[in-house]
């Protein structure tokens, strides 16, 4: 299979046009068309549904169209990292990171490298847990950002000084604003939106101190600002992170939970990975950026704690 048919196929994928796709591409139509056929003798597999005016991709044809994605960009990425300047450190760095504030000190390790070395480029890709599991195991990702528990075994580590605290959005005119935080029991009886995440929500189930069947849930979400509209049109009170909604001057408030219940938060990348010049450099500078982190006098807010490294 070459990467020149993935390209013609994802052109039709795109179009869902053969004429369009050709025009795109500057091929004839009858050229383009033999290109598809083979590519689908092949594969034994059929791969799109030609109709008079529309192509339709088949099941087979939708998986290979995420997967050629998924080549062609590792392909064009690792021709940008081998090709770049010895003279000059440039590249893009790809991390991935589900909803958390922590990513902050990541964006500030960033900014201060590209201070020095203006043609790197950074690539913020949003996610949960599995999402940037999946893209970090196809290469996709250079560096990801998990909370709670991680693979270990299958990932080398930085473990970050920043913590996740989780607490509760609510209304302001709800029964439990007033109070300074929440316990277990008071949310019992209460209309809940959760993450979707797993590992989330059954960590969330442990605090609780209940079972899922026994909690009135009435939604679940994946970013957190839909969650916020549900919870602003009244349908219930979401478990979230810490300062991931802005809730001054809105209808909304936060509150902690009590006990007190966190995650741990860590940098993770593949085994196997082979890090570019540019990726070397963000990892030396967010251990000098954690470094003054860690540094913050007492009663400033974050807590002390050392940052490692475990491969």
């Amino acid at each position: 299979m070459e990467l020149r048919v993935l390209q013609y196929f994802l052109a039709v994928a795109r179009e869902q046009n053969i004429s369009a796709a050709a025009q795109s591409l500057h091929l004839t139509q009858p050229t383009l068309s033999r290109q598809l056929r083979e590519l689908e003798e092949e594969l034994g597999k059929q791969l799109m549904i030609r109709g008079s005016r529309k192509i339709t991709l088949t099941e087979e044809g939708m998986l290979l169209r995420k997967r050629a994605e998924e080549i062609l960009e590792l392909v064009d990425r690792t021709e940008r990292e081998v090709t770049q300047s010895d003279r000059a450190v440039s590249g893009d760095i790809y991390i991935g990171t589900g909803e958390t504030d922590g990513v902050r000190q990541l964006v500030r390790a960033a900014n201060r490298l590209q201070l020095s070395h203006p043609g790197i480029r950074f690539h913020i890709v949003s996610g949960d847990a599995v999402d940037v599991c999946e893209r970090l195991d196809k290469g996709l990702l250079d560096f990801g950002v998990l909370l709670g528990d991680i693979d270990k075994i299958k990932y080398h580590y930085m473990e970050l000084p920043m913590k996740d605290t989780w607490g509760v959005l609510m209304r302001r005119d709800s029964p439990l604003a007033h109070r300074e935080s929440v316990s277990p029991r008071d949310l019992w009886d209460k209309p809940l939106i959760l993450s979707r995440q797993v590992d989330n929500k059954s960590g969330l189930y442990r605090w609780l101190r209940r079972e899922p069947s026994e909690l009135h849930t009435v939604a679940t979400y994946n970013l957190i600002y839909n969650a916020s509209l549900m919870v602003d049109e009244g349908m219930g009170y979401a478990f979230t992170l810490a300062k991931l909604v802005n809730t001054t001057g809105s209808n909304l408030c936060f509150r902690p939970l009590e006990p007190r219940l966190e995650l741990g938060m860590y940098l993770v990348w593949k085994k196997s990975q082979i890090f570019s010049k540019a990726a070397e450099l963000f990892l030396d500078c967010l251990h000098a950026q954690l470094s003054t982190y860690r540094k913050k006098p007492a009663g400033a807010g974050e807590e002390d704690t050392d940052e490692r490294v475990h491969f």
